[in-house]
């Protein structure tokens, strides 16, 4: 078990880490929706097939429209828009702005009526919010952080954030590999049909996708959406959730190093801080998640998922 467990992290740090440089590569020859949307509805399809080989029941037309509000806040208004920003702002920053999703998580279950944060969760609030500001102020150290870019991911962290919160009291099946295979494949049409909307599908030319876009799309499909997804899943059935949700903290890591080291994004000392800041708030707001009851709040489908 402990091995299979140092796979499992190693795939949510690393390979999710490395979505946002795959991504950054991704659509600059592929659109965004039409990425996104493919990458998840073959992922998707495939997950399905895998779970209902397993001898998983199949779902309800009330699982279906829960999987589809599911996806429309975690892929379109979370995922797609992380890709459709990073044709403005780099793959490293894009990361680090994302790992504000349990700070709005946080303030979302809130509003619904969770108990009031506690002090050190709403230090940890303001430590997000300032590092967030110095990050998109007009001048990160000498480099210009483009506003809408930086806006439409913060936005995204928080559909991602409200998709997560809603997953956890929505109809779905039982088995999380079958929920969330159904959730790629809704939202993954749900983008097509956005893709479609926005002429992207007319933009779009095969011939002219890169050696690079075309093996950065099937990394997004194996490893950003098979291994990845299934990894957590798994295993937040075998650990703590504050366990597993630690990837929050090192996929900026590793998608600031790799946008260094690959595209030669700038790494300056005021992003490094701004980052520092933002972690420490996420850290602070992590803490009560795993004191505060917050794993029983988590479907009994997740808690008690078997092993892949």
């Amino acid at each position: 078990m402990r091995w299979k467990i140092a796979i499992a992290f190693f795939a949510v740090y690393v390979c999710w880490g490395m979505t946002y440089l795959a991504m950054r590569v991704a659509v600059v020859d592929i659109p965004p929706h039409l990425m996104s949307g493919s990458r998840f509805v073959v992922a998707g399809l495939v997950l399905y097939g895998w779970a209902r080989l397993r001898g998983e029941a199949g779902p309800t037309w009330q699982h279906w429209w829960s999987a589809t509000v599911i996806g429309a806040f975690l892929l379109l208004g979370g995922n797609a828009s992380v890709a459709w920003a990073e044709q403005r702002v780099p793959s490293g920053l894009a990361a680090v702005l994302i790992a504000v999703a349990p700070i709005w998580m946080v303030g979302l279950e809130w509003a619904r009526g969770a108990p009031r944060p506690r002090k050190h969760v709403v230090v940890g609030l303001l430590l997000g919010l300032m590092g967030v500001g110095l990050l998109v102020s007009s001048r990160a150290a000498g480099s210009k952080v483009d506003p809408l870019g930086a806006t439409i991911l913060v936005l995204a962290s928080g559909s991602w954030a409200w998709g997560s919160v809603i997953s956890k009291t929505a109809s779905l099946p039982r088995s999380p590999f079958l929920a969330t295979s159904m959730e790629m494949i809704a939202g993954g049409v749900l983008l097509m049909l956005t893709a479609a909307a926005a002429g992207q599908f007319g933009e779009f030319d095969l011939s002219g996708v890169s050696l690079s876009a075309g093996l950065a799309w099937g990394y997004l499909v194996v490893f950003g959406s098979l291994v990845g997804f299934t990894a957590y899943i798994w295993l937040l059935g075998v650990t703590s959730i504050a366990k597993a949700g630690t990837y929050a903290y090192v996929n900026p890591i590793v998608a600031v190093l790799l946008g260094w080291a690959i595209l030669h994004e700038p790494v300056t000392l005021r992003m490094l801080l701004a980052a520092g800041i933002i972690l420490v708030g996420v850290a602070l707001v992590s803490v009560d998640w795993s004191t505060s009851g917050l794993l029983a709040r988590i479907p009994s489908r997740i808690r008690s998922s078997e092993s892949p």
